[in-house]
């Protein structure tokens, strides 16, 4: 049983933080443009933005070794760090926007002031630390970050962790008070309350099935109503594929030139979760440590302080382990579905260059809670087993392309645009930093997709996002600027120091 064609500007597949912030973009720059989203779950930011499925990390590089890598000639290379953090910056200044308009009624909703720090153990791994904070703190966007290899400090900035620790190993950590916790959850069901306020289509419980181009160039999808198992066929200039891991096999259905070549490879993510209050209050931050060798970045250990629901609570991980599935509501053959003519050599080459991430993958999937609890008491010393439970977070999918430096069937780690020559589809594909870089990520959407209403749609933008088009980095006063303009419109300066009185307390 079919129903009737719909026309519309615009679909968005996939109702999660990124289909969010595109679709309220547009609506700031094109109101009256028609938007609809299909969302294959019943209520959004259910996958990968749910609280529970991924770290809450508002990722700004103050934490992550991994953003900073060791040159071979021993030096530490910050270029990634500061353009993640440069992302992020417009992320923020973009939810500021969203509150000072008041379509973010109470910010505390959904983001909260944390300490990001980072520690390290071993007089090899706290030199480069070292280097790292030495490095970083010669950019303005870095400034405030602390170094300390001094135990007392350290029981100061970090209790739990120092609690009980009678290992002569050395230890260091840096800290910088400007980090943040997101719940990009929370988000995303605010902005898409606003959409629908906003007239904007939101069909939950609609599972694209297939997508076709049309005799103008448009897009032509096909849509199950899964409560009515009706099919739909709805019709649009310009689709974003917005569906987590779902938007690999999306992308393939398109059958762009663009999409060829192109394969996934799911990694599933465990995070321990306390349930003792008293461990909970005793910590107060995001902890990132150094991947294991063999991992992937994702599997970076970190132990985090959350607010989910204004609740404070403590998570540990992500531990990786592997699953077919590409969504967590997804299927068992998602992955040898993904597997096409033109992109099986691909695959192929990738699977025997990651002969070590498979390995290790298995290794994580078979370890017992005891053997998580083991690698918990490297951050916690005195960790009991029974004030933890095991949580299934999301999954991601890694993109698999080949490329120039790393040859055919290369795994990337981070998030892709993949956009058709005439920008009539977009999808987005890939892991961290994501959610946090959303904005980032949308515009570049609008760019590559839109190009020709760019230079019309600048000053609203500019409005919008004030440091658009302009590096904060090599201008440390109006970051300073906006960072504190920020930082009050998202009621992180007053709660800053609250959280500061508290711990000194």
């Amino acid at each position: 049983m079919s129903s009737g064609q719909g026309k519309t500007d615009v679909i968005l597949i996939g109702a999660g933080v990124m289909s969010a912030t595109l679709g309220t973009l547009l609506k700031e720059l094109v109101p009256e443009w028609e938007i609809k989203v299909f969302e294959k779950l019943g209520s959004p930011g259910e996958e990968s933005s749910n609280e529970w499925n991924n770290a809450g990390t508002g990722h700004a590089a103050l934490c992550e070794l991994n953003y900073t890598p060791e040159n071979p000639d021993g030096s530490v290379d910050i270029s990634k760090a500061i353009g993640v953090n440069e992302q992020f910056q417009l992320s923020r200044q973009f939810w500021t926007f969203l509150v000072n308009k008041g379509i973010i009624k109470d910010p505390s909703e959904f983001i909260m002031p944390l300490p990001h720090m980072s520690m390290v153990q071993g007089e090899e791994n706290i030199a480069f630390l070292k280097k790292r904070v030495e490095a970083l703190t010669k950019n303005p966007l870095f400034y405030g970050m602390e170094f300390s290899d001094h135990p007392e400090t350290l029981k100061d900035w970090i209790p739990l962790i120092m609690e009980g620790r009678t290992s002569n190993e050395p230890i260091a950590a840096t800290k910088i008070d400007s980090g943040t916790d997101v719940n990009f959850g929370a988000l995303t069901r605010m902005l898409f309350d606003h959409l629908q306020d906003r007239d904007v289509q939101v069909h939950y419980n609609h599972c694209v099935k297939g997508m076709k181009r049309t005799a103008d160039g448009s897009w032509e999808v096909k849509v199950e109503d899964l409560g009515g198992k009706n099919i739909e066929y709805h019709t649009a200039k310009f689709v974003f594929i917005g569906g987590g891991g779902g938007s690999l096999p999306l992308l393939q259905k398109t059958r762009i030139q663009e999409s060829k070549q192109i394969g996934g490879f799911p990694v599933s993510g465990l995070f321990l979760v306390c349930k003792n209050q008293d461990v909970i209050d005793k910590h107060q931050a995001k902890v990132y440590g150094k991947a294991k060798v063999g991992a992937p970045p994702m599997s970076v250990p970190h132990l985090d302080t959350r607010y989910i629901d204004h609740q404070k609570t403590l998570l540990f991980g992500p531990f990786a382990g592997f699953s077919p599935k590409f969504l967590k509501t997804g299927s068992y053959f998602d992955l040898i579905g993904s597997v096409k003519p033109n992109n099986i050599f691909t695959m192929l080459a990738a699977g025997i260059k990651n002969i070590p991430l498979t390995k290790y993958l298995i290794q994580q999937v078979l370890l017992s809670k005891e053997k998580r609890m083991e690698e918990l008491r490297e951050f916690i010393p005195n960790a009991a087993s029974e004030d933890w439970d095991i949580v299934v977070a999301g999954q991601r999918v890694q993109v698999i392309k080949d490329t120039e430096s790393g040859g055919k069937g290369t795994l990337q780690f981070g998030t892709e645009v993949v956009s058709a020559e005439d920008g009539s589809v977009a999808a987005l594909l890939g892991a961290s930093p994501g959610a946090s870089t959303a904005v980032h990520v949308m515009l570049e959407v609008l760019k590559q997709c839109f190009p020709s209403q760019m230079k019309e749609w600048e000053g609203k933008i500019k409005e919008m996002i004030p440091s658009y088009g302009i590096s904060l980095s090599n201008h440390p006063e109006f970051f300073e600027r906006i960072h504190e303009q920020t930082a009050e419109s998202l009621g992180l300066m007053n709660k800053q120091q609250e959280v500061s009185r508290v711990m000194e307390s």
